[in-house]
């Protein structure tokens, strides 16, 4: 019993954290971190890291703390959410950072209807160029309206 609500709870974070990353995409990175955020819409660096790469030193920061918490007895599900927050970062650096925007050429020739469709959702996020007049802040769950031309 005690297998099934750890499973339960590290995948209830999993799924949160899709909303954790569209309301901090929408509301902080678009918001008040924009000056973080902005050269991820623009490429007018010379690195290959960015600015917006910040957000993924947070979000670990806040799964080796979930983690630790259980580790030093605080906190009997700080494994599963911790575990359920890096699934979910390691998830979005897969899907964002090397199928989208190919950070490393791999997963080039994925091909279906849920690939393209996250695609188009991204690629239309970043036709807006400033903070504003944004769309389409989630990374893994989007409007049925872009997988419905495929």
């Amino acid at each position: 019993m005690f297998a099934l609500i750890w499973i339960a709870v590290f995948l209830l974070t999993f799924c949160l954290m899709e909303f954790m990353a569209w309301f901090t995409h929408k509301f902080v990175m678009h918001g008040f971190l924009w000056s973080l955020h902005s050269d991820h819409h623009r490429k007018d660096h010379n690195s290959w890291f960015e600015r917006n790469d910040v957000f993924f030193i947070f979000y670990a920061v806040v799964s080796m703390t979930f983690i630790s918490l259980w580790h030093f007895g605080y906190l009997w599900m700080g494994l599963p959410i911790g575990l359920g927050i890096f699934a979910y970062g390691l998830t979005y650096f897969l899907v964002h950072d090397i199928f989208i925007h190919q950070r490393f050429k791999l997963f080039r020739n994925a091909d279906n209807w849920y690939a393209r469709g996250i695609r188009r959702a991204h690629k239309i996020h970043h036709k807006h160029l400033g903070k504003e007049q944004g769309e389409c802040f989630g990374m893994l769950f989007v409007p049925f309206k872009y997988f419905k031309s495929y």
